[in-house]
């Protein structure tokens, strides 16, 4: 395995080559926040944005999410890349992005998968399918011919990792593992056991 002193440029690299072999999901990552109290849950979301100060992802700031991101702002995260046998965990401090920049992040999200956001809160609590395309319906009559922005609710977070693991199959159980710790503007490299 490459092992370059920036984990990012190895991520983009690893991101780059799931993006051509892995499926639609090759973004896709599972997200871990918890409560002020503690209590974990995980989800997978979306990466919508990498830069060199982290990954970008969307969530409505009223849902669970949200919720544990404003009391507690850190999360864990992985990449599961299985047709490359390759993994990756993040770890570290989430911010909420401006409006300017979550916009513009936004507006490159497919017109289809906007409008559903002005439909409904994420995690409310609803009685039926039915209800769900009523008000996507309704959101649909709202908009219609119109620009369809950012829902005010819908946030932008940037994950900025403090701590980046490669994992990577090898035969044997013999897997390759790297772990960069953030030490300030530096990072530290170890490698671990399988």
């Amino acid at each position: 395995m490459a092992e370059p002193a920036d984990p990012l440029a190895l991520f983009r690299q690893w991101l780059t080559e799931a993006r051509q072999g892995e499926s639609q999901w090759s973004d896709a990552l599972v997200l871990a926040t918890a409560s002020g109290a503690g209590r974990p849950s995980v989800r997978a979301v979306m990466l919508r944005g990498l830069d060199d100060a982290g990954l970008i992802f969307f969530t409505d700031d009223g849902s669970r999410k949200g919720r544990e991101l404003a009391d507690n702002p850190w999360a864990a995260a992985v990449f599961l890349w299985p047709q490359a046998k390759r993994e990756v965990q993040v770890e570290g401090p989430v911010t909420r992005l401006a409006g300017e920049e979550a916009d513009a992040i936004f507006a490159d999200r497919p017109a289809d998968r906007r409008l559903p956001l002005w439909a409904w809160r994420q995690d409310a609590e609803i009685a039926s399918a039915a209800d769900l395309e009523a008000s996507l319906a309704d959101a649909r009559l709202r908009l219609a011919g119109r620009p369809v922005g950012r829902p005010p609710y819908w946030a932008g977070f940037r994950l900025n990792p403090q701590a980046m693991e490669f994992w990577e199959e090898r035969p044997e159980g013999l897997h390759e593992r790297t772990r960069y710790q953030r030490m300030g503007a530096v990072w530290s490299k170890q490698r671990l056991a399988p």
